[in-house]
């Protein structure tokens, strides 16, 4: 593999990391509706704000999200609403692995 292939494959690794928690599966399905400041989506989630924090962090330094400060609220967006095709994907991936298992037992 030559170096341009890699550095792609390990910026797509880099997306697909901050993506891979349940939580930050969720912020981006709920900035999929609209954009959020950090108390609605601490409120909607569940956890105190240094948490909720950390994972916009993540996900905006994997460009998957944007910020946009307001007086004391930052507000977050998708920055590229197509990341949700992934989720798509993924069930497609996970209903074709489900019939998979149900033939395992018929």
């Amino acid at each position: 593999m030559d170096v341009k292939k890699q550095a792609l494959f390990e910026a797509r690794a880099r997306v697909m990391k901050a993506m891979a928690h349940p939580t930050r599966l969720f912020i981006i399905e709920q900035l999929s509706h609209r954009e959020h400041c950090v108390c609605e989506l601490t409120d909607m989630v569940g956890a105190d704000v240094s948490t909720i924090s950390r994972h916009l962090v993540l996900l905006k330094n994997a460009g998957i999200v944007k910020d946009d400060k307001r007086g004391a609220q930052v507000f977050y967006r998708l920055r590229c609403p197509c990341v949700l095709n992934l989720f798509v994907c993924i069930e497609s991936v996970l209903k074709e692995s489900a019939k998979s298992q149900m033939a395992l037992v018929r």
